[in-house]
């Protein structure tokens, strides 16, 4: 990190103000060059008002911020430029930047200076990200608890309470005529050992959440061409979104719609009508259908309650076996035909979406069957995305491996081994313990700027 980097960090296009950073030794020294005050003598953390020139020529009216080293967002000496927010403008104070000898920031590399420089851990960098993109207000409560090191936290302390067992098993190792060090024996372990897999047990539990948070819960709506697939969509996102007609098969793609439950962005996806045809268009979207039932979290299976139950309901029910599904009866404000016994073996929910019957007690069940009240109530410091997730369920089979050797008697010198593999695993959440490849990933994420 010997050259300096620059980037605008606002959204390109019109607005009253942009703002174009710099970073890196020679920050100061290259604005220097094209501001009209001395940058050198002025004070740290402040905001300067000024020009920027370039060969004699006013190019824009600025306020300039200074933050010099290690007291900045990446702990390098950091410079940013407020000018009017013209796409022109930005874009040719970015431009003299590089001509003066800055070089244009990868995405997320700001970030990735501050990690480095040890202003930011992983988890803290990747809340951000959460942060930036979060479209529901839980989303954001729980990214802004990773952002402010709560996370961090919860992680740094299981990993002091590891390297407190290491250190005293080296101690015995190491000194075994020192008489006050604690003797770790197998019995002596256990208790700390069941503490930190329950503690990780918790994490990975709470962690399903963070990501039921995070990515919402994708919903597929099945059933038979004509028995209100699209209605009930339309009904639930409050918008006109789907196509509805008494035509059977005017489905024939996915059409998706969002609304927000608790806190959590229920993400509905109205499929074809699973049944049997001949047109080609037609089968495509019933196994493009075949294919959301497998993939979705929930699937909610409409029937018609006017309409005998036939072979084609009966495939429907064979395609949710083992998932987790809600099953509606509909349309039972009209005259019934359908023989409930075909379906004895599922709980059913008798609605009219015409009617708006029965909506509140479908929205109730989608609630109970994930918790939902739990989510929005709960305070719990969440892991969100796949990486963390992983890492975390890794730590815990490594966690219950260590419990069983323990429990077998094997020697705690030997034990150690994994209790040090355990503790380096925790590090990667936190980038403690990182590769160079996975920082690039994690960063390549961010936009320019950031």
């Amino acid at each position: 990190m010997t050259d300096t980097i620059a980037a605008i960090a606002t959204a390109v296009g019109t607005s009253a103000v942009n703002i174009i950073k710099i970073s890196g030794p020679d920050a100061i020294s290259i604005v220097n060059k094209i501001f009209t005050k001395d940058l050198t003598k002025l004070s740290s953390n402040t905001i300067n008002y000024g020009y920027i020139k370039n060969n004699g020529e006013t190019i824009d009216e600025v306020l300039v911020s200074i933050f010099r080293n290690p007291n900045s967002s990446t702990g390098e000496d950091v410079i940013e430029i407020n000018s009017h927010g013209g796409i022109a403008v930005t874009n040719k104070i970015l431009e003299i930047l590089l001509t003066n000898g800055c070089r244009l920031a990868e995405p997320g590399e700001y970030l990735k200076r501050a990690f480095l420089n040890g202003k930011k851990d992983l988890l803290e960098a990747e809340s951000i990200s959460d942060l930036i993109n979060a479209k529901t207000e839980s989303f954001r409560k729980m990214s802004t608890k990773g952002l402010t090191g709560e996370l961090s936290s919860l992680v740094k302390k299981l990993r002091e309470k590891l390297l407190n067992i290491i250190a005293n098993i080296e101690v015995n190792i190491d000194y075994p005529e020192y008489e006050d060090a604690i003797v770790y024996t197998n019995e002596l372990l256990e208790k700390s050992i069941i503490e930190i897999k329950e503690e990780l047990q918790k994490i990975v539990n709470e962690s399903e959440k963070g990501s039921l948070i995070k990515n919402g819960l994708n919903v597929g709506i099945i059933g038979k061409p004509n028995v209100g697939k699209s209605s009930l969509l339309n009904k639930l996102i409050n918008e006109d979104k789907a196509i509805v007609t008494d035509i059977e098969g005017t489905t024939r793609d996915i059409v998706e719609g969002t609304f927000i439950l608790n806190g959590i962005n229920i993400n509905l996806i109205d499929t074809a009508g699973i049944r049997e045809t001949d047109n080609i268009v037609e089968k495509i979207g019933v196994e493009k259908s075949k294919n959301i039932i497998e993939k979705s979290n929930m699937v909610i299976a409409l029937f018609d309650g006017s309409r005998e139950f036939d072979k084609e309901d009966k495939e429907i029910l064979k395609e949710i076996k083992g998932k987790k599904a809600i099953i509606l009866i509909n349309k039972v404000d009209l005259p019934q035909k359908l023989d409930k016994s075909e379906i004895k073996d599922f709980e059913t929910i008798e609605i009219s979406v015409k009617d708006n019957k029965g909506i509140n007690s479908l929205i109730e069940k989608i609630k109970k069957l994930f918790n939902l009240n739990e989510i929005e109530t709960g305070d719990f410091t969440y892991l969100s995305n796949a990486r963390q997730i992983s890492i975390i369920k890794e730590a815990l089979a490594l966690s219950e491996e260590i419990k069983s050797q323990n429990e077998k008697n094997t020697p705690v010198d030997l034990i150690q081994i994994d209790i040090q593999k355990l503790w380096e695993k925790l590090g990667e959440l936190t980038g403690d313990t990182y590769k160079d490849e996975l920082l690039d990933e994690i960063f390549s994420k961010f936009c320019l700027g950031k």
